[in-house]
């Protein structure tokens, strides 16, 4: 008996080493494993892709340099369209989950040009303060660098609290909106210099904003009022600019807030993206024809 439990003993001893080699195999393979996967997680944060569902299909390739060490554009005809600002350059509210850029990109391609949609860059309940300190990051910057028509969409969540008001809170006053007017108007200065800083060549168009609250008794006139003249001091900053231009909405919407808002009485519905991406697209101004045109 005792010969057969030693026997026992020195096969266990024997097979020990084969057992942490597999071991150590296996924890090194799945390590290995995590970084693959770790590195394909962000590559789309440091290298961001196109919209799949605008893109011709070409592989995405790393980011040329030019002489000045920033990322070369490609000078190839494509409008190249990058949106970036709150939740309404998200598209939030849309039911068919386009919002106006994609919206505004199909709308191009059926005029006959080719577009490419880069990565959607909103992000919901930004605020101008919160976008200028996102201009400085990396994966934002290469977009823009990449872009040459591009859309901002902020200031709403600044002068309406993101529609918090309708969630119980007491509706601000005329007062009290128009006393976020004057640092967040110069805040959306700030923010178009370092957009045009960040790409000089592309076509920047600023969203104009509309009165959510237009059918609310306490906020339809402050709620105009204060529309108005962030849109006037909007303007007034655009047109001291090359290339920049505002995309007016308030109209769209002022009559038709009960067909064009989504359910959460904030946000536009996909007829109010499709409204405001067909503004878009008058905005837009081609450096050259799209094909079929004629021109």
């Amino acid at each position: 008996m005792s010969g057969d439990v030693m026997m026992k003993k020195k096969k266990s001893l024997d097979s020990a080493p084969w057992i942490w080699r597999t071991v150590s195999t296996v924890s090194i393979l799945a390590t290995l494993l995590l970084l693959f996967g770790f590195g394909y997680a962000i590559k789309d944060v440091i290298f961001p892709e196109g919209d799949s569902a605008l893109t011709t299909g070409q592989e995405a390739t790393a980011p040329s340099k030019d002489k000045e060490g920033e990322p070369a554009v490609v000078e190839d005809g494509k409008i190249r369209m990058a949106v970036i600002g709150d939740s309404l350059a998200r598209g939030t509210g849309d039911d068919e989950g386009l919002g106006f850029v994609r919206r505004a990109g199909n709308l191009l391609k059926d005029k006959g040009y080719d577009v490419q949609v880069l990565n959607n860059l909103g992000v919901n309940g930004l605020r101008t303060d919160a976008l200028l300190e996102k201009l400085d990051e990396q994966g934002v910057r290469y977009v823009l660098q990449q872009s040459n028509f591009i859309l901002l969409s902020i200031g709403a969540n600044d002068l309406f609290q993101g529609g918090q008001v309708l969630q119980g809170e007491d509706p601000p006053t005329a007062e009290q909106l128009a006393a976020a007017l004057p640092e967040t108007s110069k805040r959306l200065q700030e923010i178009l210099k370092k957009v045009k800083e960040i790409n000089p060549d592309a076509q920047i168009a600023y969203i104009g904003l509309y009165n959510p609250f237009g059918d609310v008794k306490e906020l339809e006139k402050p709620g105009n009022a204060v529309v108005a003249a962030w849109n006037d001091a909007a303007l007034a900053i655009l047109n001291n600019e090359d290339k920049m231009t505002l995309v007016p909405t308030f109209d769209l919407f002022e009559n038709h807030l009960g067909e064009y808002l989504s359910s959460d009485h904030f946000h536009p519905n996909g007829q109010g993206y499709e409204q405001i991406a067909v503004r878009i697209t008058q905005e837009f101004q081609a450096d050259t024809p799209a094909e079929g045109s004629g021109n």
